[in-house]
C-alpha cells in the first residue's frame, strides 16, 4: 500500500499519514526515502517511538553517528537528547556541519512539548540556490566556507554556565573545523544546495568584514518565507529531513516551559563542490571524521 504523503508548502515539507514507522515494508520505506529527497522534510503524527524503535528505524537509512561534542550521558545508544533545561537550538543551522562528513539524514521525535511555542522551522537550501540571480549563483559556486563548533546549539545556556561547568568543559574539549563548498552537489539528486548556517564562520580567503557581508547575503536567501515550513509539535510526533538540503531552527518562544526532543543522525557523505572538489577536514586533524561511537570520540580527542 502506498503512503499518504501530502505537501505542506509549495517548496518544502510534507505530512505522512496513516502509517507507523516501525511497520514500513521495503516498498513503503523506499517510497519514504524518495519523499525525503523530494520534500526535504517529512512529518508524522502520533508515532510515540521508544529509543530502540527510533534507532532501528534510523538505521534503515545507514550507519548512525553520535554527536561529537556532547557529554556521553546525553548521547548514548545513538540517541541525542536535546532538553531545553540544558540547551535551546535557537539558530539556523545544518546539523553538525563543522565535521567534514556531517549527517545526511536527521530523525527527531517529540517527547515533552510546550503547550504553546517550541516549533521547528525548516528551510530548503536547494530552492534558495535555484532562486539566486545568475551572477550570485556563479559567485556562490566559487566560494568555500570554514565551519567550526566554537558554538554549538547543543551547548548549555549561558545563564547556567556554573551549574553546567562539567558539560561545557566536555563540550569544548575538541574543536572541529572543516572547509566546505558554499554550493554542494547532492549525491543522490544532483541538485545544488547552499551550505551555510550557524556553524559557517567565514569565507575562505576573505577578510572578516567581506566574509560576513557575503555570508549574511546568501543566508538571507535561504531563510526567505517562500523557502520555509513551520512544524507545530505534539508529543509523539516524528520529523525527518535531508540534512544535505536544509537548514532548521527551533524557536525559543516558550518561556520557562520544558521541551525535550530526541534525535538520531545518519552518516553522510563528504560534500563535493560544483567543480568536483571534496570538502576538507582541518581540525582536530585532516583525517578527522564524525564519530560513530563513544570510542571514536575518545580517539578524536586524543588526536586533537
Amino acid at each position: 500500500m502506498s503512503l499518504d504523503i501530502r505537501p505542506v508548502t509549495g517548496r518544502i515539507g510534507a505530512i505522512v499519514s496513516g502509517v507507523r514507522l516501525t511497520d514500513l515494508d521495503e516498498a513503503q520505506f523506499a517510497e519514504l526515502q524518495q519523499a525525503v529527497l523530494k520534500y526535504k522534510a517529512l512529518f508524522l503524527r502520533d508515532q510515540h517511538l521508544t529509543d530502540a524503535e527510533q534507532e532501528a528505524f534510523s538505521r534503515r537509512f545507514g550507519d548512525l553517528v553520535v554527536h561529537p561534542t556532547t557529554p556521553t550521558e546525553q548521547n548514548t545508544a545513538g540517541i541525542l537528547e536535546v532538553d531545553s533545561e540544558r540547551s535551546r537550538a535557537n539558530s539556523w543551522h545544518t546539523d553538525i556541519s563543522f565535521v567534514v562528513d556531517y549527517p545526511k539524514i536527521t530523525i527527531l521525535r517529540g517527547e515533552v512539548i510546550p503547550e504553546a511555542g517550541g516549533d521547528t522551522v525548516f528551510a530548503n537550501t536547494v530552492t534558495a540556490y535555484q532562486e539566486l540571480p545568475e551572477p550570485l549563483q556563479r559567485l556562490a559556486d566559487s566560494l568555500w566556507v570554514r565551519h567550526t563548533n566554537d558554538y554549538d546549539y547543543a551547548a548549555p545556556k549561558q545563564i547556567e554556565v556554573v551549574a553546567n561547568k562539567r558539560f561545557r568543559e566536555q563540550f569544548t574539549s575538541t574543536i572541529y573545523e572543516s572547509e566546505h563548498p558554499l554550493v554542494r552537489v547532492h549525491p543522490e539528486t544532483g541538485e545544488k544546495a547552499l551550505l551555510l548556517g550557524h556553524f559557517a564562520e567565514r569565507i575562505v580567503g576573505l577578510n572578516s568584514r567581506d566574509s560576513r557581508a557575503l555570508l549574511d547575503l546568501f543566508q538571507s536567501h535561504i531563510v526567505k518565507l517562500e523557502n520555509i515550513v513551520r512544524w507545530r509539535w505534539s508529543e509523539g510526533d516524528v520529523a525527518l529531513w535531508d540534512n544535505r538540503a536544509t537548514q532548521h531552527i527551533a524557536i525559543d518562544d516558550y518561556g520557562n516551559a520544558r521541551r525535550i526532543v530526541r534525535r538520531t543522525t545518519v552518516l553522510g557523505e563528504i560534500p563535493v563542490s560544483v567543480g568536483g572538489e571534496s570538502s576538507r577536514a582541518i581540525k582536530p586533524s585532516p583525517e578527522s571524521r564524525i564519530p560513530r561511537s563513544e570510542e571514536d570520540k575518545v580517539a578524536l580527542k586524543k588526536a586533537g
